[in-house]
């Protein structure tokens, strides 16, 4: 079981920001900007998104964007940027950025660092208008 399954099962706490029977997202513990986020499927612990079955990738997709729709609304930013690079934890996940500028997509760069208190308050935020949708 990787460490996204335990999360999504709530073993190990997290800063939920959307949720429904197949997915879940949650706020990045190292993040590139306030309001990164993770998408993963809860059922299907592949490490390589393109391995997914069609309905299960479809709807990642669809839930990713819906999550991104919230975080645009809950974390002023130009845009929400997606990364899938899935090289540090063996399941898939999707990194939904708000970014200013292109340069915010650089996973190399010093990250900005949160409080609980912050992350707690953001996660809400985007949970907030994710339910609104």
């Amino acid at each position: 079981m990787t460490i996204f399954t335990k999360i999504a099962k709530g073993e190990i706490p997290s800063y939920k920001v959307a949720e429904n029977e197949e997915f879940y997202a949650f706020l990045d513990i190292n993040p590139l900007a306030k309001g990164h986020t993770l998408v993963i499927p809860k059922k299907v612990e592949d490490d390589y998104i393109f391995h997914l079955d069609e309905k299960t990738y479809e709807g990642l997709w669809a839930f990713a964007r819906k999550v991104a729709t919230a975080i645009k609304a809950a974390v002023p930013c130009q845009r929400v940027g997606v990364a899938v690079l899935g090289m540090e934890v063996p399941h898939t996940h999707i990194h939904l950025i708000p970014l200013q500028t292109e340069g915010d997509m650089d996973f190399k760069k010093k990250r900005p660092e949160f409080t609980p208190e912050q992350q707690a308050e953001t996660a809400a935020a985007i949970l907030k208008e994710y339910e609104k949708l």
